[in-house]
């Protein structure tokens, strides 16, 4: 009997461990639920023009750097992005990589919904 307490014991004080060990990340977590549906451009044009995207601090939007898109004609047909120095590899983490240095928020959850309307959104500019 007093092995089984000590088994148990030690299982707990284990997973503890494990659990503390964790570390915070910096990407908004993923939502319970799935989606897969396509991205909405009207939406994406909100959120590129919502100061608060990634809970931003900046007090600046996309359109800030970005009025009505100028600029990012071409974005969406882009391999790779350079912005500030920084290689991002798609226009998902030049997205993410603008939130984190331009709005001073956090990046959003790469295959998520904002992420697909701000990218439909920004595709859409293609002239």
């Amino acid at each position: 009997m007093k092995v089984l307490i000590l088994t148990i014991i030690l299982f707990a004080v284990a997973g503890l461990m494990f659990s503390c060990d964790k570390k915070e990340s910096k990407v908004a977590e993923a939502p319970s639920y799935g989606t897969t549906m396509p991205g909405d451009v009207e939406k994406g044009r909100a959120l590129f023009n919502d100061e608060k995207l990634g809970n931003g601090t900046a007090g600046k939007s996309c359109n800030s750097c970005h009025p009505a898109g100028k600029g990012l004609e071409a974005a969406g047909e882009k391999k790779e992005f350079n912005i500030m120095g920084k290689k991002q590899k798609d226009l998902v983490e030049a997205v993410n990589f603008c939130i984190e240095n331009a709005l001073m928020g956090r990046v959003i959850f790469p295959l998520g919904q904002d992420m697909k309307d701000i990218v439909t959104y920004i595709k859409s500019l293609k002239k």
